[in-house]
């Protein structure tokens, strides 16, 4: 039962972020989205594997998060690092990205251990970029943000290891939660990666938008839901961004 609790804010946080993002999405990419709802899937996928133990449930939940890490890796992966070929047409990077994860994908259900390594290929590189990008900001909102992504990451790795290797001495102090503190830590620090990472793509590649980080509910609250918001340059009045916001949210 508490695993099943602890999943709650996977199924929580991303229709927030569908949300919170509708502007992002309709200016930037739409694919913000299927990150989110990717997110949700992940607790889905975790929620089933606890509940069962099956190999089914686990394959469901590991490929989850390979998908959530192939789609933000796709979309959001720095234009000045890729290979030459693809800088000038991202489209050929979404399609290499996509093969790869169906490639990965197969392979995991022929031989469920190359999801582990999949993960760990994926999963280092996007982390070096992320920290390579926060410590080129001058922003000094995403630093702060960063920081409070990395903090929780370690709280989260380190919950994982200790159940690994400690779970005999936890339920002995008759403390079993440390899996519980995993998978609401590591929600928390991926997607406030996510949300960086959807930050600086938009801050490299529609400068004139003005993308700037926000916090939900209350922007003076930076342990609140971050997410970003553009603000057109010039004539655009914060009264018009509140109306287009408004015809965006119609559209959903």
């Amino acid at each position: 039962m508490p695993l099943d609790i602890s999943n709650a804010l996977f199924f929580i946080i991303p229709p927030i972020l569908i949300w919170l993002f509708n502007q992002y999405g309709c200016v930037v990419s739409q694919g913000v989205h299927l990150v989110w709802v990717l997110l949700f899937f992940v607790g889905v996928g975790s929620a089933y594997f606890h509940a069962t133990l099956s190999l089914f449930g686990q394959l469901l939940d590991e490929l989850a998060i390979l998908w959530v890490i192939m789609a933000a890796f796709s979309m959001w992966f720095p234009r000045r690092l890729l290979p030459p070929r693809f800088q000038h047409n991202r489209n050929w990077f979404h399609l290499a990205v996509f093969f790869m994860g169906l490639s990965c994908s197969i392979l995991a259900c022929i031989k469920p251990v190359v999801n582990a390594f999949a993960l760990m290929f994926f999963g280092i590189p996007s982390s070096a970029v992320l920290f390579a990008e926060v410590r080129r900001c001058d922003d000094n909102r995403a630093v702060r943000l960063g920081v409070r992504c990395t903090f929780i990451f370690v709280l989260a790795v380190l919950c994982w290891l200790n159940d690994i290797l400690f779970c005999d001495v936890w339920v002995a102090l008759n403390f079993p939660y440390l899996h519980c503190g995993w998978h609401i830590f590591i929600f928390l620090s991926s997607y406030t990666a996510c949300v960086l990472f959807a930050y600086f793509y938009a801050k490299a590649e529609f400068p004139e938008q003005i993308p700037t980080l926000r916090f939900w509910p209350r922007d003076d609250w930076e342990l609140g839901v971050p997410y970003v918001m553009l603000k057109r340059r010039g004539s655009v009045s914060h009264m018009k961004i509140n109306n287009y916001s408004s015809k965006s949210s119609e559209m959903f």
